[in-house]
Formats: structure tokens, C-alpha cells, sequence
């Protein structure tokens, strides 16, 4: 994560290297326990075949995945796991899910969905719900900052749908405000995989109902 690490973040700079630390050395100690036990093999079971798919490939006919290498479900060091992105390729279309990577906090991973330019990306955006349990202001700001990049600069994206973590809020629209200028200016659609159905989104439709308006 160079990029990443290689960011200035000002007055937050020494709090952010003691979490980078602590978070180093949590995930040192579990990569020496993994290295020291036996894990579940791929097998196969009468027709049904089992594999990582870690960083690989497989080609159905005319349609290529590829799944990324593991990446952090959320911000570096994040303890609750890992993911791996996928990249879908058919008749010269190219659809990525990034799976939950939190709204590509993270901006070696936007680097990379910019460098794939997906025609379509379906993306996690940050869990805008749970401010200041699981995201601070600083990183909230970083994943903004990064999915505008990405309308911007990844030219062949001209759909990007949210779904998962921001579809929870029943304010996304107000707290992705920028990000959905950004699109509007650059001529990209930003929308939900209900709306994208015509349907109706289940946030804003248990936002009425307690008396809450998605525009505030």
C-alpha cells in the first residue's frame, strides 16, 4: 500500500503511524501463526471442485474472472479479514465488484479500479452508519475523495452502482453529496442496485416509515 502510507495526514499523522504500528504487528503474528498450521487443502468431492481463488483466472467460453489478490475489508490493517475484488470480461465489457473494500478507503485500490477502467463497477461504499464506531471522518473523507477520483479519471466507467454497506443509511444521498456531483459533472450514473432494477430502496422505504427524510 504505498500510496497509501506514503499520504501526509497532518495533525492526524503520529495517531494514524501508532495504528499502523499496532496494526503491523497484529498481522505479523498472524501471518507466523498461519505459516505454522495446516489449513484446509483445495479438494475435489465427486464432480464438485474447491480452489482459492486468490489472484487467479478462469475462462467460462467467452467470459474471463479474474479475482484479486486478498485485500483488507476495509481501512489498512482492518482485523475484520479480507476480500478479494472481481473482475468480470465479456464481449469487450468489463464489470468489477470490489467487494468489501469499504468504498476503496484505501487509495492503492482505487489506483488499481482506475487502472482496470471497468465499463461498469459495483462498489461498497463506506458503512456510513456506523460513524465513529467503525468510520472516523478522516477515512470517510479518504473514500469520498477516492470514489471521485475514480469517476473522474477511470473514462470508461459510466455506470457505478452502490451497494452493501451505504445502501444501509437512509441519508447516503446528503453524506455522498460530492460524490454524486462529481458523476452528474462528469456525465457517469451513480445509483443503487434498486434503483438500477426500478425498484424502491429498503433504507429510504424504513426511513419513512420512523419519520426520517433522506434528504435532510
Amino acid at each position: 500500500m504505498p500510496v497509501a502510507m506514503g499520504r501526509d495526514y497532518g495533525d492526524y499523522q503520529r495517531r494514524r503511524n501508532q495504528i499502523i504500528r499496532k496494526g503491523r504487528k497484529w498481522f505479523r503474528n498472524l501471518c507466523n501463526k498461519w505459516r505454522s498450521e495446516q489449513w484446509i487443502p483445495e479438494m475435489r468431492l465427486g464432480d464438485t471442485e474447491f480452489k482459492f481463488m486468490d489472484g487467479r483466472r478462469v475462462e467460462f467460453a467467452d467470459t474471463l474472472v479474474r479475482f484479486s489478490k486478498p485485500v483488507f475489508h476495509g481501512v489498512e490493517y482492518d482485523r475484520l479479514g479480507w476480500v478479494s475484488s472481481t473482475v468480470i470480461e465479456y464481449g469487450g465489457v468489463k464489470v468489477i465488484h470490489t467487494s468489501d473494500v469499504q468504498g476503496a478507503v484505501i487509495e492503492d485500490y482505487a489506483d488499481w479500479i482506475i487502472k482496470e477502467n471497468p465499463n461498469i463497477l459495483f462498489m461498497d461504499g463506506p458503512p456510513t452508519y456506523l460513524f465513529g464506531y467503525v468510520v472516523n471522518r478522516l477515512n470517510f473523507n479518504r473514500t469520498t475523495e477516492n470514489t471521485c477520483r475514480i469517476i473522474r479519471e477511470a473514462d470508461k466507467a459510466e455506470l457505478i452502482i452502490y451497494d452493501h454497506h451505504l445502501m444501509r443509511d437512509p441519508l447516503f444521498r446528503k453524506r455522498m453529496e460530492e460524490v454524486y456531483k462529481v458523476a452528474e459533472a462528469s456525465h457517469k450514473r451513480v445509483m443503487s442496485a434498486a434503483e438500477y432494477l426500478g425498484k424502491e430502496i429498503i433504507a429510504l422505504k424504513v426511513g419513512k416509515k420512523k419519520g426520517k427524510s433522506a434528504q435532510l
